[in-house]
């Protein structure tokens, strides 16, 4: 579930993509990632998180008629019953949508809202800030809203590269896991949230674990190999649906004699801001840097 939630909600070119060419008073049509409009949409249906934390922040909030039961944020977004990880063709053309937005191509969705004539945007989990910040350009071109789309992009951006900036220099980097669940799934340098933390001159204690991407980027590991790996860092992503905690983790067998269980630098993170690469990425980064500014260069 928690792998689930990550590329619902956890290869890409390093530099930025340039910004789809629209407006919010821009003519249609209109392509971005693949998708052609006509017109503006004004009946918008969300199933990822994700996404939907995006189309409200670039000020499409007033188009999007309906969200998946995942999608919690902003405060007053219109929740339904309508699953992302079971998505139904049937129940979501009954919202009469104009775009639907989705994280990834469960059941063959695409296929089968496309044979309903209804247009379908694909927001899957990007392995870069860059990817992330193309996404949202690309919701912004095909919503009507390019120009605020590229300067929500850019302050956040700005905000990210001055928390990093802040950071003091090391003579060798710290090394994190990155908890996903308790039965100790994380995230290697190759995903999106492993490459925001390699931003912060962070190591990442798992990226052995899955050196071929076997696991996609996101390996199982072990009590003996997290000991042995010894981390400076560890940060939990798995708070509110695990109840883990740095109570918890101290707990476990061995785990007392790890760096970050003995000198307190075990960071709670929120679940969700964790797992998305919405907006709220800001937040994320900041608790990171805060955790990593705390440690005596």
């Amino acid at each position: 579930m928690i792998l689930a939630l990550l590329t619902l909600g956890g290869c890409a070119a390093e530099d930025e993509p340039a910004a789809p060419a629209a407006s919010a008073s821009a003519a249609y049509p209109v392509s971005a990632g693949g998708v052609t409009l006509d017109r503006r949409p004004e009946r918008i249906v969300s199933l990822s998180p994700t996404a939907t934390e995006t189309l409200f922040a670039i000020g499409a909030g007033p188009q999007v008629v309906a969200v998946d039961d995942q999608s919690d944020f902003p405060a007053g977004v219109p929740v339904t019953d309508l699953s992302g990880f079971q998505p139904n063709a049937e129940a979501i053309a009954a919202r009469t949508p104009d775009l639907v937005v989705i994280a990834n191509d469960i059941n063959d969705i695409v296929r089968s809202l496309t044979e309903l004539k209804i247009p379908v945007y694909t927001a899957a989990a990007p392995a870069t800030l860059d990817d992330g910040f193309r996404q949202w350009r690309e919701l912004g071109a095909l919503t009507g809203h390019a120009a605020e789309a590229a300067d929500l992009a850019t302050r956040t951006g700005a905000e990210i590269d001055k928390l990093v900036a802040g950071l003091p220099a090391r003579e060798r980097p710290l090394t994190y896991y990155y908890e996903l669940g308790p039965e100790l799934y994380s995230a290697t340098s190759t995903t999106f949230v492993g490459a925001l933390l390699g931003r912060a001159g962070l190591a990442n204690v798992a990226d052995p674990a899955d050196s071929a991407g076997a696991a996609g980027g996101y390996p199982q590991l072990n009590q003996e190999f997290l000991v042995k790996a010894n981390p400076d860092l560890i940060f939990l992503a798995d708070v509110t649906c695990c109840a883990q905690s740095a109570e918890t983790v101290a707990a476990r067998p061995g785990w007392n004699t790890m760096t970050a269980v003995r000198e307190r630098r075990i960071v709670p993170l929120d679940d969700d801001v964790a797992s998305r690469w919405g907006p709220r990425v800001v937040d994320l980064v900041r608790a990171v840097t805060d955790a990593v500014a705390k440690v005596p260069a």
